[in-house]
């Protein structure tokens, strides 16, 4: 049996194999990603800015999301190792003066909150913006990455490496799909009433087991396989197919 292909459902919002209106209460988690998602830029990219590696960087996590680089972790690892000497101020300044939350994100947001479901924000980026974005927008779990920072002589500056965190090293898209798998197991709910959305390749396995998945001006590989695919406006563009 072929796949259905993608109709349009309004303008810049398509579907696949579901019919809308679906009702947003028959679903109990709404798992975001953050980078390009939840959030308008690429951490990675932006604090490599600081140590004039952007442009570098910023090709690694491109061909990362459009899946051309098959081992996540080591593209990653390879990322957060060009941060070195990076310091905590830069951060400081990535996300006051670089960050912003994407058009949406509260409405969307609140309107899941309002609805009975909790929210769930897992990351590939790191814990110093995820934590933050947690906070302003009243999210319920988070899982992102943890940047080390030196001590000693070159104390507030990037080592370059990561820490390890009690459920492992690093989250990739893996790590993604068994923290929705186990947030909802923790609920008590089956991953049918769970809502995944992302825009890159290492959002698929998450969105591959979620009762809903959604694109957001997302990559072409994630557009194709998701249900919903947003294409132009913002994220609560979500909640003309989900009443």
């Amino acid at each position: 049996m072929t796949e259905p292909t993608h109709t349009e459902y309004a303008p810049g919002l398509t579907v696949r194999g579901i019919t809308p209106p679906l009702k947003l209460s028959d679903y109990k988690l709404i798992a975001f990603d953050m980078d390009s998602t939840l959030i308008s830029i690429e951490c990675v990219d932006e604090i490599a800015d600081a140590v004039g590696k952007k442009a570098e960087v910023a090709a690694i996590t491109e061909a990362a999301m459009r899946g051309e680089i098959a081992d996540y972790k080591e593209s990653l690892r390879q990322r957060v190792g060009l941060l070195r000497g990076v310091t905590v101020a830069d951060m400081e300044q990535v996300y006051t003066e670089r960050l912003r939350i994407n058009p949406g994100a509260a409405e969307l947001i609140n309107a899941c909150k309002a609805a009975g479901l909790k929210v769930l924000l897992v990351s590939g980026g790191f814990t110093f913006f995820s934590e933050r974005v947690r906070q302003t927008l009243g999210i319920d779990f988070t899982r992102a990455n943890v940047l080390e920072v030196e001590s000693g002589p070159n104390c507030g500056q990037l080592t370059g490496r990561m820490v390890d965190q009690p459920w492992g090293d690093i989250c990739d898209g893996a790590e993604k799909r068994r923290t929705l798998l186990e947030v909802a197991s923790l609920l008590g709910i089956d991953a049918s009433e769970c809502i995944a959305m992302g825009d890159g390749a290492n959002d698929l396995p998450m969105m591959g087991v979620a009762g809903l998945s959604v694109a957001y001006h997302a990559k072409p590989a994630v557009r194709e396989q998701a249900m919903v695919a947003i294409h132009e406006g913002g994220l609560d563009r979500l909640l003309e197919v989900l009443r």
